[in-house]
């Protein structure tokens, strides 16, 4: 029977454990170790260290792919002297995600092409990163969602998933129009988070015009009253990001 050296067994025991960064390092920290003159403790700690920021790492990562983004667009990538102005004064607070610990929503209200879905995604970005469970979908995703996990009778596991997350990103609010169920449904499936978790909605409609995609004035009234309760509300009317680049490009 052939006896394992050292060396393989703990790679073999590092392996079974599942400690990766333990096992790329130790040998490198073995050395470093021996020419610092370090403890048994001081060269376990930095060990155990390195597993676990690897781990802090691989997490955040994971976190960032299960939460959907379309695209990957982060706070330093903004231009914040072209954000509207009222974007542009609230981002310092925003940024800090305090809104996320106390559970307000957030409401990014304007015309299309000035930054919307990019601050909000760069929002959900930094949560990630800082450790928070983040949803991206769709307005209209949802509600499919919504639509077929009833039908599959699988509705409550669907909305037990949405109320855990700590942020959920709902893009493109107001560019289709629902039918009675489907309003119905999905003010039932936001009213879920209302109060406790966060919430970012991105809608090119203001509060006087929800009702042209609800189609009820009551169903309406309760939506805006239940969303905009303690939120943050920014006004991102403006220039459009779009048409500026088009005509830089037009001008090139």
């Amino acid at each position: 029977m052939t006896t394992l050296s050292i060396k393989q067994q703990i790679d073999e025991l590092s392996r079974t454990l599942h400690l990766p960064a333990f096992r790329r390092e130790y040998e490198q920290q073995c050395s470093q170790a021996a020419e610092e003159s370090l403890s048994y403790e001081d060269f376990l700690l930095r060990l155990l260290e390195l597993e676990y920021r690897t781990r802090e790492e691989n997490r955040r990562k994971a976190q960032v792919r299960q939460a959907g983004f379309v695209q990957y667009k982060y706070l330093h990538d903004l231009s914040r002297k072209d954000l509207p102005a009222d974007a542009a004064a609230k981002l310092p607070q925003l940024e800090q995600l305090d809104f996320i610990k106390t559970g307000q929503n957030l409401i990014l209200s304007g015309n299309p092409g000035t930054g919307k879905t990019h601050l909000a995604t760069s929002l959900g970005l930094k949560a990630c990163q800082e450790g928070y469970k983040v949803l991206y979908i769709t307005v209209s995703r949802l509600l499919t969602q919504i639509r077929e996990s009833r039908s599959l009778k699988t509705l409550r596991t669907l909305e037990n998933r949405f109320e855990k997350f700590d942020l959920v990103i709902c893009d493109e609010f107001g560019y289709v129009s629902f039918d009675k169920e489907g309003s119905e449904l999905l003010f039932n499936h936001l009213s879920l988070r209302c109060g406790r978790k966060s919430t970012i909605i991105t809608t090119n409609l203001s509060f006087d015009h929800w009702n042209e995609i609800f189609g009820d004035t009551v169903l309406t009234a309760a939506m805006v009253d239940r969303l905009t309760h303690k939120a943050f509300l920014v006004n991102m009317n403006g220039s459009s990001y779009r048409v500026k680049e088009t005509k830089l490009m037009m001008g090139k």
